[in-house]
């Protein structure tokens, strides 16, 4: 049955028939194979979407931690209709190029940490990752270093599913069952203030520094072409590192030849209070990774900003030889220009951080239950850690998902959760009666929750 049929098929027999044909058509990533359940989406507007039957969630997730202006923006779809009936679609290969590639790179440029002055443009975030990957081996190989093909990543860290940027992820289920990851990675420790494990008693930067030098002295600094690292690891579970980890981590890098590159396809455009987080840390990475909030998720983009020096590197003689059906594409670059007009004219930047921190002080009573450890933030970035027992720290044995799941079903809150922690990404366009809504369902949901992961009813 098409879509259109199924769509003048009224309410409840519409929604089985979608939740049917998903069933039988679709592969949904990290779906368990017994869970025969479906929530269909069909609208949204401003922090909130609506299912196929009517009811309404907040969208405490931002989708994916990328919908910065909300749903349902109209100037987004009109700056699309309008580019659409202008110049859908062209490439920027060779020395083709359109005006609106032209003027969303002027603008990061304009508006990224200083002397991260050029673009690459891609179709998203594991895409971007894939580049900054190639361009700092690349870089070397130019410069006459071919040697230089190591990367340091961390465990726990998450940079998409592609090859090369799965191989980087620090997460087990990234690699168990794919065959052998990419060659010359190494995982160092993340820097984890609440866990606090594997760090000997050590202060956590202290302990996270050493390993980085053994790890360089071990390798060999002329074999390592970059570190790549999340200023706040996202999926890790909003994890907020010391504030001297990153300088001192570029420092060090910087003194042997490293280049740093700063995944923020999360953290940029806003979400920590800042346009990126590299600002909040005092930090000018070598490449930093962007998509997810630079068109607020309306249409798939990203991009890669770099310094002048690896662009001049990797663009010499013949050029850098890689590039995307959909670089620079004008119909998502016009969308990135009228997201970011929303996220400049509506100081969204300011409001992620009053309203992350009138949340922080709601959610901070969380912790006198007993299953919150601990309730991170940084700006509208914002990770719940759940624990079986505080003296511990040892997480639920069910993991998160239970406690996501009755957030859903009971007190109409969509967000996400890694085994750990919730993770709390809302749009940045949150107000402070909805951050209150968000505080009132998660208190009462986890004044429920046992020690065993299960949520009493």
């Amino acid at each position: 049955m098409s879509t259109s049929s199924v769509a003048r098929i009224p309410g409840s027999d519409r929604t089985a028939r979608w939740v049917r044909a998903d069933r039988d058509r679709l592969i949904h990533p990290n779906l368990p194979s017994g869970l025969t359940e479906r929530t269909v989406m069909v609208e949204g507007q401003g922090c909130y979407v609506r299912d196929s039957s009517g009811r309404r969630y907040l969208d405490a997730a931002a989708v994916l931690g990328m919908m910065q202006v909300g749903h349902g923006r109209g100037e987004i779809v009109q700056a699309a209709a309008a580019q659409l009936g202008t110049l859908e679609c062209f490439h920027l290969w060779e020395s083709m190029s359109n005006d609106k590639a032209i003027e969303l790179a002027v603008r990061l440029g304009d508006l990224a940490p200083t002397g991260l002055d050029r673009v690459f443009f891609t179709s998203g975030g594991a895409e971007g990752n894939e580049i900054a990957l190639r361009m700092a081996r690349f870089f070397h190989h130019r410069r006459g270093e071919p040697e230089r093909t190591w990367i340091l990543s961390r465990k726990t860290a998450y940079h998409g599913i592609a090859y090369g940027a799965g191989s980087v992820s620090g997460l087990p289920v990234y690699h168990e069952g794919f065959g052998p990851s990419l060659p010359h990675v190494h995982h160092l420790t993340a820097p984890d203030p609440y866990q606090g494990v594997g760090y000997e008693g050590e202060d956590v930067t202290e302990f996270c520094l050493r390993e980085l030098r053994e790890t360089i002295e071990r390798i060999g600094p002329d074999r390592i072409a970059a570190m790549i690292g999340e200023p706040v690891m996202s999926v890790g579970g909003a994890v907020v590192p010391p504030p001297d980890y990153w300088p001192r981590v570029a420092e060090l890098l910087d003194a042997h030849g490293i280049l740093l590159i700063f995944d923020e396809v999360v953290t940029a455009y806003g979400r920590t209070g800042h346009w990126f987080a590299a600002e909040h840390f005092g930090v000018r990475p070598d490449l930093l990774v962007t998509a997810k909030g630079i068109t607020s998720g309306y249409v798939p983009h990203g991009a890669v900003l770099v310094t002048e020096e690896v662009a001049s590197a990797v663009t010499a003689a013949n050029g850098f030889p890689i590039g995307f059906t959909y670089t620079g594409h004008p119909t998502a670059c016009a969308v990135a220009l009228a997201n970011l007009d929303l996220i400049e004219r509506e100081k969204l930047l300011d409001n992620a951080t009053a309203t992350g921190g009138h949340l922080a002080d709601r959610l901070a009573a969380l912790s006198e239950l007993p299953v919150v450890g601990e309730v991170r933030q940084i700006g509208l970035m914002l990770g719940v850690e759940l624990v079986a027992d505080k003296t511990t720290r040892t997480q639920l044995p069910t993991g998160t998902a239970p406690v996501a799941q009755a957030l859903r079903e009971d007190a109409g809150i969509i967000l996400r959760g890694n085994p750990r922690s919730l993770l709390i990404n809302p749009p940045l366009v949150l107000n402070r009666a909805e951050a209150d809504e968000l505080a009132d369902g998660l208190h009462a949901v986890l004044a429920r929750v046992d020690p065993d992961g299960r949520v009493r009813p």
